[in-house]
């Protein structure tokens, strides 16, 4: 059970978990399923609320994960809230468009960033487990490239030179923070 609505993550993490051989569910199968609030602190805290509430809710192994974006020149910000940093409502493009404007006037070097995602595994019983990925990165000044989404028209990975979003989605799902966490769940799932 993939612990989202989201279409775009939807197809990202059943890309990277496909060829297990288990059969992947997602909310959408599931409409009466709660809508688990991600008001914690942490994207570790987001994630294993929603995947406890989803496995108990459903009676099934429920995997769900949280991405935040810290930038060094805002002090680590928008972090946690990088999917509501333009507000509640807003498109992946209100979010970045936030952000460049925020860094207009930085330097390169001062324009680091890292993608955190954290992933939980849970189980109806109540075990979890956690699994982390980080990629580095710089936050571009304009965007770039038409793949992904959220805010990769503006990350960019320096041993690249590309943004996320110039990347085909086999090669981002390579390198990517989710792809690095999500390696680590396929372990978990195995296991289990």
């Amino acid at each position: 059970m993939l612990a989202t609505r989201n279409p775009d993550k939807r197809e990202e993490l059943a890309a990277l978990l496909g060829d297990l051989g288990i059969k992947i569910r997602t909310l959408a199968d599931f409409p009466d399923a709660p809508e688990v609030v991600e008001d914690g602190d942490t994207c570790r805290a987001n994630a294993v609320k929603k995947a406890v509430a989803i496995a108990q809710d459903t009676g099934l192994p429920a995997v769900a994960d949280d991405t935040g974006l810290e930038v060094e020149a805002l002090g680590g910000r928008p972090g946690v809230h990088a999917a509501r940093y333009a507000g509640e409502r807003a498109t992946y493009e209100d979010n970045w468009r936030k952000l460049i404007r925020e860094l207009d006037g930085v330097p390169r070097q001062r324009r680091r960033a890292r993608f955190i995602t954290v992933a939980a595994v849970a189980m109806p019983s109540g075990k979890v487990e956690v699994a982390e990925g980080i990629l580095e990165g710089v936050i571009a000044e304009a965007p770039a490239g038409t793949q992904g989404f959220g805010y990769d028209p503006i990350f960019v990975v320096p041993q690249l030179g590309k943004t996320l979003a110039q990347l085909a989605q086999g090669e981002k799902n390579r390198i990517s923070h989710r792809a690095r966490a999500f390696s680590k769940v396929r372990e978990i799932l195995l296991k289990l």
